[in-house]
């Protein structure tokens, strides 16, 4: 039985027999304040390729009222079950499907989600159909290479808006007819219904004439936040930069950008009707690192109404390719767009996107970046770090390889060859093989189609003036993890090797500066000579992959590695001082070097670290790094070495700045002592201050939520902070604080809500979690342990995907760093039988917990 799944072979066998014209979709949501089910009628065109022959088309709803084929009224109790509805004595030629439903709106960011706001107690609704759910909406062919025309007419609320595909129309009797939209996949159609406030706007290209109305929107209560000028101005400079580097001019009517509640994901590539989370209607103060993300969000998601939506993938196999391509267009765009407030947004990229990737990588789940999708199954679980980082990374190789001119023709001449159409790999790079002249079959083999990280280490001679005589780059294919398919194998890769010394001259900076780079192909080999090196004198450190070319875990030499721990932070430029921090990161990671030793370099290093979001995530890796890496025996002193220096970091940080504001972060987020957690208290009460630190709602919520952990406060303080803040934000703080709580009847509570109940909307699910698991709370939560791996098949089971994995993930034991927690998972694997997708989610984290034993091992 199907079930929800489609399988590769099945959307095969319906794309050789289909082609669909159009959809004409009516909706009533006129009860959508009251919520439960609403009406649904799909009227679906398509020509079928043979007389007689049978297909099925896609639909989950709690009833199916009419089913009519080309004027016969069908057995809906016959031909309605597993999700589909079967469709026999087809005729050649067109044909006509009439369906007649009732459709449910979910809790779960999934299909047509609902969510009340309880500031003016409001309903506001969106879709989310990505991968599979269009299907919860209306009747569809739910597979990306059956594109069609979608005509949607929606009955609203009086007083409402609608928002989708095409440009709004004016609504008659509350009723809003939308004009077709081109021809398009099923899962980037969209609908945003509701009360929503708008601010609108243009793009005006004054050379063409080209004029695209701008909208975006949010919810009222957010609207005083909303700061829509700055978006605008993103979004400009991305219609700028991407028409000029695809040659092509936006595709559709209209931009529309739609903040919206309790959203899975950051966003979501719906044609012309782009929905993002309204987390990033920022509440409160936060660092520029939160507006780059945003601006890089934004930016993600327009790259994909080219590369996704006027051109996308026939199946999801290449999934990969239009998120990577995406992410990769994102940090382009930061890095290169003329004004640009983030031009160094690979230094960005190499800490967060390349960090993703390498742990990713290095887990039994690890695949190629061309993965084997077999089923919609598959796909769910592949929205990770190789898809989105892995597979940007090598693209950014790529570029690097083919040369960015080349590659940029050879993408505009893909879009003008595939628009409104389905395309495979091969044919981008066919396209890329035409404009460069490069034969990219053997690197498509190389990087696409295997799995695993390459290590590259340089191999330095120098004679007793310390001039180099040999130079060489070393690169190893470490086995993959057990379990994973496919071999490690050795691969191409192109890279710069800097050369960087001190400005030691008499009033010099006293920055590490480059003062030479060559940049080479480095063979698909275990040694590659560096000739070009010869004869040149050693400098203070050698950096293999300068400018993050390549994809690889990069080794410094000895000398290196002694110098860059005394001198991190003086870099000049902050994508050397990234990579340095990510290479010992990793090696933090691979039990190379130990978790004591990391926290040293970081403390020695961090104050000097000008870029935020470097800080911000060295935060957040220090405090992983001993929670989980640590030797049970080191971790309370490293604790208190790490929440002491976050405190002097906070107090000496310049007022007002967003280093101040990211240090009382990491402060909130550890703080131990008794005369620390005072502090937090007074710092809420207004007792004491510090000079320009601003205790806003959101920074109130972090402070709220620690000393709720650690058992200074109880319900009675955690209502009466929501009783300031009674927004979903501050109802989704409140039940992480709730969770929180070091007793163990609050954790009984949280667990019964999440488990034992399916009634938590999606965003309160996640906020539960997060405060129910507390890495100060490790004997209280051993218990959990079993009763997770009891539940967890049933849960799996009877949830949707979305709120399932983030259970299956967010609950797992991952803090229970023995061999015990082995055991119980690899019992459990042994005798659930999960399906393919949930034993790769539990076999990750059981990962997680092995590689910190050899971490904790190392930290000696």
């Amino acid at each position: 039985m199907p079930g929800t799944n489609l399988t590769r072979e099945e959307a095969q066998q319906r794309a050789k027999l289909l082609t669909v014209d159009s959809y004409e979709i009516d909706l009533d949501l006129s009860g959508a304040q009251e919520g439960g089910t609403y009406r649904s009628v799909t009227t679906v065109r398509f020509d079928s390729a043979e007389a007689g022959a049978e297909t099925f088309i896609d639909l989950v709803a709690p009833a199916v009222h009419e089913a009519v084929l080309n004027g016969h009224s069908l057995d809906v109790a016959a031909v309605f079950r597993d999700s589909r509805i079967a469709l026999k004595h087809l005729e050649a030629g067109p044909n006509e499907l009439k369906v007649v439903a009732d459709c449910a709106y979910t809790n779960t960011g999934e299909g047509l989600h609902r969510f009340v706001d309880p500031v003016d107690q409001q309903a506001y609704l969106y879709t989310q159909f990505e991968v599979p759910d269009a299907r919860r909406v209306f009747a569809s062919f739910e597979q990306p290479d059956l594109k069609a025309t979608f005509r949607f007419t929606v009955k609203a609320p009086t007083g409402w808006t609608v928002v989708s595909n095409s440009p709004t129309p004016e609504p008659k009797d509350d009723i809003w007819h939308f004009e077709p939209t081109p021809r398009m996949s099923t899962y980037i159609t969209a609908l945003i219904v509701g009360p929503y406030h708008s601010v609108h706007s243009s793009y005006e290209n004054a050379e063409t004439g080209q004029s695209v109305p701008l909208g975006i929107y949010c919810r009222p209560s957010l609207a005083e936040f909303l700061d829509s000028d700055a978006i605008f101005e993103v979004t400009r400079q991305g219609f700028d930069w991407f028409q000029e580097k695809f040659d092509y001019a936006y595709p559709f009517a209209k931009y529309d950008q739609l903040f919206v509640p309790e959203f899975n994901a950051g966003a979501m590539e719906n044609a012309g009707a782009v929905t993002i989370r309204d987390q990033y209607v920022f509440r409160s103060k936060v660092t520029d690192a939160a507006y780059e993300v945003r601006a890089a969000t934004i930016l993600h998601e327009l790259a994909h109404m080219w590369f996704g939506d006027l051109v996308t993938m026939e199946w999801w196999n290449d999934l990969w390719l239009n998120e990577s391509f995406a992410t990769y267009a994102e940090a382009a765009c930061q890095a290169y767009a003329p004004g640009s407030k983030w031009p160094h947004s690979w230094t960005t990229f190499a800490n967060s996107m390349k960090t993703w990737a390498y742990r990713q990588d290095q887990l039994p789940s690890t695949h190629p970046i061309m993965a084997d999708i077999r089923d919609l199954d598959d796909v769910l679980v592949n929205f990770d770090g190789i898809t989105y980082a892995k597979g940007a990374s090598v693209l950014k190789q790529l570029v690097a390889y083919v040369g960015e001119d080349e590659f940029f023709r050879g993408v505009q001449a893909y879009f003008k060859r595939h628009a409104f159409g389905n395309t495979r790999l091969s044919d981008l790079l066919g396209a890329l093989e035409e404009t460069s002249g490069r034969d990219l079959k053997a690197w498509s083999k190389a990087w696409l189609e295997t799995a695993g990280i390459n290590v590259l280490r340089p191999e330095i001679e120098t004679d007793e003036h310390g001039v180099i005589t040999s130079f060489a780059v070393r690169q190893e294919a470490p086995a993959l993890p057990e379990g994973a398919k496919g071999e490690s194998t050795l691969r191409p890769h192109r890279i710069a090797i800097g050369f960087y010394d001190l400005d030691s001259d008499e009033g010099a900076s006293g920055k590490l500066l480059r003062g030479d780079r060559v940049e080479l192909d480095v063979t698909a080999a275990e040694l590659t000579q560096v000739p070009a090196l010869v004869g040149k004198h050693r400098p203070a450190v050698i950096l293999l992959n300068d400018d993050d070319l390549s994809y690889a875990k990069v080794r410094l030499d000895e000398d290196s590695l002694r110098f860059v721990t005394e001198h991190l932070g003086d870099f000049e430029s902050s994508l050397p001082r990234a990579l340095c921090w990510a290479s010992a990161w990793d090696m933090t990671r691979d039990a190379e070097l130990s978790t004591s030793a990391y926290l040293d370099l970081v403390l020695s290093g961090v104050a000097k670290e000008s870029d935020i979001g470097v800080v911000q995530s060295l935060h957040r890796q220090v405090k992983l790094a001993v929670d989980l890496y640590a030797a049970p025996a080191h971790r309370d002193t490293l604790l208190a070495r790490w929440t002491e220096a976050t405190l002097a970091h906070l107090r000496s940080a310049e007022a007002g700045s967003d280093h101040q504001l990211a240090w009382a972060r990491a402060f909130a987020a550890t703080a131990r002592t008794p005369e620390q957690l005072d502090l937090l208290e007074a710092l809420l009460e207004g007792a004491q201050t510090i000079e320009g630190l601003a205790v806003d709602t959101e920074l109130r919520w972090a402070f709220v939520e620690r000393l709720a952990a650690v058992g200074r406060y109880d319900e009675a303080e955690i209502a009466a902070e929501y009783e300031r803040d009674k927004t979903a934000a501050g109802e989704r703080h409140a039940a992480t604080a709730r969770a929180a709580r070091p007793t163990p009847e609050a954790k009984a509570e949280a667990w019964a809500s999440v488990i034992d109940s399916d009634q938590l909307p999606n965003a309160v699910q996640e906020a539960v979690i997060g405060g129910f698991v507390q890495t100060d709370q490790r004997e209280l939560l051993a218990p959990y342990a079993d009763q997770y791996f009891a539940s967890l098949k049933q849960v799996w089971d009877s949830r949707s995907h979305e709120m399932a994995q983030q259970i299956a993930i967010g609950l797992y034991p991952s803090f229970q760093v023995d061999e015990a927690t082995l055991t119980k998972t690899d019992a459990w694997l042994s005798s659930a039988e999960p399906g393919a997708a949930l034993r790769r989610l539990v076999s990750e984290s059981r990962a997680g917990v092995e590689r910190a034993l050899r971490a904790q091992a190392a930290d000696v």
